[in-house]
């Protein structure tokens, strides 16, 4: 389970007097055909405490988002955005398209740390990707098991994106977006394949270009 144990060791690197915020990042929608990629930047109310300010309801159940439940991940987020301070970052369908998706979620994550409400001093990052934040940051490899921080932001962000892609299942009903999230299962592939490539569709994806230069021959 994660824990604060990054956190307070990074603050120890950091050398500073009083009260230290550090913001947990991590981003979700790197695999998916179509949608945006989310990032979220979270910041825990008190690094000293061993609950770091949340209720205790939620600590024992915060994990990497992955490991939890749609319901226990809603019931988790609403909790989360009453009590951490967090900003979202995102980047479209056409700047993953411009900038290829490892830099696209890169830029994700810095554009979630501007979006914070607070200033921090240090990032705890998930996965092994140097995002150039411009402060102290530390990468850990599966950081949402580890870190309390990173869970938190992997909830967030995770939600906040479900939610947006139920959004524009509305808006380009056929592809079954409000139950695959972008990824290229076969209602997705059956959209493609009588409804065509949208706006949204990640146009550099090996199966979205192969099914545009396919209506090019036609």
């Amino acid at each position: 389970m994660p824990d604060l144990s990054y956190e307070r060791a990074l603050i120890g690197e950091i050398g500073v007097q009083g009260p230290c915020l550090i913001a947990g990042l991590d981003e979700v929608g790197r695999g998916p055909w179509a949608g945006p990629v989310i990032a979220c930047a979270a910041v825990l109310p008190d690094l000293n405490a061993d609950d770091a300010g949340l209720p205790q309801e939620v600590v024992s159940i915060i994990d990497d988002s992955k490991k939890l439940t749609a319901a226990r991940r809603d019931a988790l987020y609403t909790v989360l955005c009453e009590t951490v301070a967090f900003g979202i970052g995102s980047t479209s369908a056409q700047e993953i398209d411009q900038l290829n998706i490892l830099q696209a979620s890169l830029l994700a994550m810095r554009r979630a740390l501007l979006a914070l409400p607070v200033p921090v001093m240090g990032a705890l990052v998930d996965g092994n990707r140097d995002p150039r934040l411009c402060l102290p940051t530390q990468l850990i490899v599966k950081g949402d098991s580890h870190s309390l921080s990173i869970a938190a932001a992997s909830i967030l962000a995770k939600v906040h994106r479900d939610r947006l892609m139920c959004d524009l299942a509305r808006d380009h009903p056929g592809y079954g977006w409000d139950r695959n999230m972008g990824y290229g299962t076969k209602v997705h592939q059956e959209g493609l394949k009588t409804l065509g490539v949208t706006p949204h569709h990640r146009k550099s994806f090996a199966p979205i270009r192969a099914r545009l230069e396919s209506d090019i021959k036609i």
